[in-house]
């Protein structure tokens, strides 16, 4: 039985869940920080932890002679994990409290876990990368941000954990939220919120700290709750890549074309002029479809179905596009990756490059360097990159691709690379600059002469 006093989970109503919005975060931290200890915290102090889940880790927590759940055993679900009291692998949970709707990506922070890191934090609109107060910012910790920094994520929140071991002294947490707000800006973040927390004790997680009345800020769960959705629906390059041509050939609907997908950045409205590509053929925006009812406008990331006034060949892998916002296709992509294949990604190696719903045979023409996280420091010409690497790759691609770049659009700026022998994922790309203080370069053409695939 369990001797908890915590209620029971209530599932939102439709109604209330139809009101509030999504947020997409993403936890970091170095070994021993207490990332898990802190997810487990929010989970079981915002009420967002089923029964059954917290009898079983108070089972866990008793049998290793724990006086109190060990709350890391919410999240650490490997049998790996719970054994060595690590991270290994992106767990993600949902939650959803009266004013919004979470999707968490708790993801490993070991520098050999690198790729998945990557992988958690390349949808989040938020990192809360971890510190502890007794070590301050690290090398990992550097790591993190410049993670953070190479994918966009627009919020990033520095819990500084374990002020019950400092005796919540405001210095500690100062001297830490300093250095590390100075060196992610200098990486153009551009918000960092820091709030000194002990999530063993639960301070200033859900619930306000008495410990450190200097704080004067909101806790994690009050940030979460209410920092800005960062993308703006309708500011964006009004982006629809094709996935299914709809054709019914009914006697309801003989005549029926509609072109399927999921807008993945910015706003379609009905009478818009729009471009199909790469074809480049024009039309209008003859009708909406969206959940099978006619509407007047649609924005990301709703799932639509697009009608033309003309009839145009278009298939899978098509991109629509508002015809005075044309991206320009090149053959020629530059980008930085994030390898997270075992095996090694090689100068002259034949891939497929898929780009939103597009896949195109290519060529690693060039690999000009690999960043090292510790000090952003660049290796020119490493010749291959191996797993966790991340560098700067150039790829010549059969057939041109409409791609924005990275800083643009997070959805139409980024591709994978793909073993065209197995199916395996090779590397996450991000067209154009690494980071956003960096200048912006003109792209560079590059030849191609390999048997089967000189493009």
């Amino acid at each position: 039985m369990s001797n908890s006093t915590t209620e029971p989970v209530q599932p939102l109503s439709t109604e209330q869940l139809s009101a509030t919005t999504l947020l997409r975060f993403a936890t970091a931290g170095s070994v021993d920080d207490g990332k898990s200890t802190l997810v487990g915290r929010l989970l079981h102090d915002s009420k967002s932890v089923l029964t059954d889940q917290l009898e079983a880790v108070e089972r866990v927590s008793a049998s290793r002679g724990a006086e109190a759940p060990d709350l890391a055993l919410l999240t650490d679900g490997l049998r790996a994990e719970r054994e060595q009291g690590i991270t290994i692998d992106v767990a993600y949970r949902y939650f959803a409290t009266a004013r919004r709707r979470f999707i968490l990506a708790d993801t490993p922070g070991h520098v050999q876990y690198t790729r998945n890191m990557v992988t958690g934090a390349s949808t989040a609109d938020l990192a809360v990368v971890l510190v502890d107060a007794r070590n301050g910012v690290i090398e990992q910790t550097r790591r993190h941000a410049a993670v953070a920094a190479l994918l966009r994520v627009p919020h990033v929140v520095l819990a500084v954990n374990k002020m019950d071991l400092v005796a919540y002294e405001e210095s500690v947490f100062a001297k830490i939220a300093e250095e590390f707000t100075a060196y992610a800006s200098e990486l153009g973040v551009p918000e960092i919120t820091a709030i000194p927390i002990s999530a063993l004790a639960g301070d200033n997680v859900v619930e306000p700290s008495s410990n450190m009345d200097w704080y004067g800020g909101p806790t994690v769960l009050e940030h979460l709750e209410t920092v800005p959705v960062s993308h703006d629906l309708t500011s964006c390059h009004a982006r629809l890549p094709v996935q299914y041509v709809i054709r019914p050939q009914t006697a309801e609907h003989p005549d029926y074309r509609g072109y399927a997908g999921q807008i993945a950045a910015g706003t379609f409205r009905v009478g818009e002029s729009v471009t199909v590509l790469p074809s480049g053929r024009t039309s209008k925006v003859a009708g909406i479809d969206l959940l099978g009812k006619p509407v007047d406008v649609a924005w990301t990331p709703q799932s639509v179905t697009l009608l033309l006034e003309d009839d145009i060949d278009i298939s899978r892998g098509d991109l629509i596009v508002p015809s005075g916002d044309v991206p320009k296709a090149t053959q020629d992509v530059e980008a930085t990756v994030c390898h997270v294949a075992d095996t090694a990604l090689a100068v002259g190696q034949r891939v497929l490059l898929k780009h939103t719903t597009r896949t195109v045979k290519a060529i690693v023409k060039e690999i000009p360097s690999r960043l090292t996280l510790d000090d952003l420091s660049q290796h020119p010409e490493p010749g291959q990159l191996v797993a966790n690497d991340i560098g700067r790759v150039k790829v010549r691609t059969a057939e041109p691709l409409a791609l924005d770049a990275y800083a643009d659009s997070r959805r139409t700026g980024s591709f994978l690379l793909i073993d065209p022998a197995d199916g395996t994922t090779l590397a996450a790309g991000m067209v154009g600059e690494a980071f956003a203080t960096a200048a912006e370069e003109t792209d560079s053409a590059t030849d191609g002469s390999d048997d089967g695939w000189d493009f």
